[in-house]
């Protein structure tokens, strides 16, 4: 009899990726699932990505999660793209289906799971500002205009980036640009979003400051064991509460692992058990 038992793989992609907290996350996932599968850390530099990718799933390998920065490569890369990954440029999860991979982008489902289910914040008629235009504001610009807010404003260093991502999204709803140094403060902003990973580097934007008002909710895309710069700097600023990227990472997370084992983890005693303040 062979005592061999094939374990179903997965992992996580990004350069550098040692900080991942994702195989804790999907480890907790597995056990509450009762799912027989590992999660790996997978450091692989852009010029190796295309070759680790096939490798992996030679090797029988069912699903990656890619991050930073690596997500918008591997849209080049995949058969297949759900419609969310397709509009937001970027893949953050990969299904291997038979020879064929299957790209999807769980971000922005991960960030509205978080701010609306597990922090209770109501989007609707909402005055929304996002700092950045890069990559992670592309993955959420969408689902947050599906929620229907009364502004979405993206200020960026330079205007060009956020003027080409207000072209893409103008259809959806009312999306405008502007620069950090000239964000309009004419209507008080009911959440301010994080997207610039400048603070987690050790630099500090000019973050508007007139932007916020005791009302203001003001959410980090970034996260860390400590508080990051942006947060520290809008509690220092008087907003109403501010919080990391936890929950969105945590989310997302259960949206890619139900797309790969067909059922989704229950996230709240998984954000309990990280000692996450959500």
């Amino acid at each position: 009899m062979d005592a061999t038992v094939t374990i179903d793989r997965y992992g996580v992609m990004g350069y550098p990726v040692s900080h991942s907290r994702s195989p804790v996350i999907h480890r907790l996932f597995a056990l509450q699932t009762g799912q027989d599968m590992q999660y790996e850390l997978l450091q692989v530099s852009p010029d190796k990505l295309e070759t680790a990718i096939r490798q992996f799933q030679r090797t029988g390998g069912k699903g990656l999660n890619i991050t930073v920065p690596h997500k918008n490569a591997v849209t080049r890369m995949v058969d297949q793209m759900s419609e969310r990954a397709s509009t937001a440029g970027a893949v953050n999860t990969i299904a291997f289906r038979g020879s064929e991979m299957y790209g999807d982008n769980t971000d922005g489902i991960g960030l509205l799971r978080d701010l609306g289910v597990n922090l209770g914040i109501n989007l609707e008629n909402a005055n929304i500002l996002i700092l950045g235009a890069g990559g992670a504001t592309r993955g959420i610009v969408g689902p947050l205009l599906e929620m229907q807010p009364a502004s979405l404003r993206i200020a960026n260093r330079t205007i060009e980036k956020a003027q080409m991502l207000v072209k893409q999204y103008a259809a959806q709803g009312p999306v405008s640009a502007c620069r950090f140094d000239v964000v309009p403060v004419s209507d008080p902003y009911d959440l301010i979003i994080n997207a610039t990973s400048a603070g987690v580097r050790g630099e500090m934007p000019p973050y508007p400051e007139a932007a916020i008002s005791a009302n203001t909710f003001c959410y980090d895309l970034s996260y860390g064991l400590s508080a990051t710069p942006f947060s520290v700097w809008a509690a220092q600023h008087g907003a109403a509460r501010s919080v990391m990227g936890w929950g969105m990472l945590v989310e997302q997370a259960a949206e890619s692992f139900k797309l790969w084992r067909g059922v989704r983890p229950d996230t709240a005693p998984v954000l309990k058990q990280m000692h996450i303040n959500a």
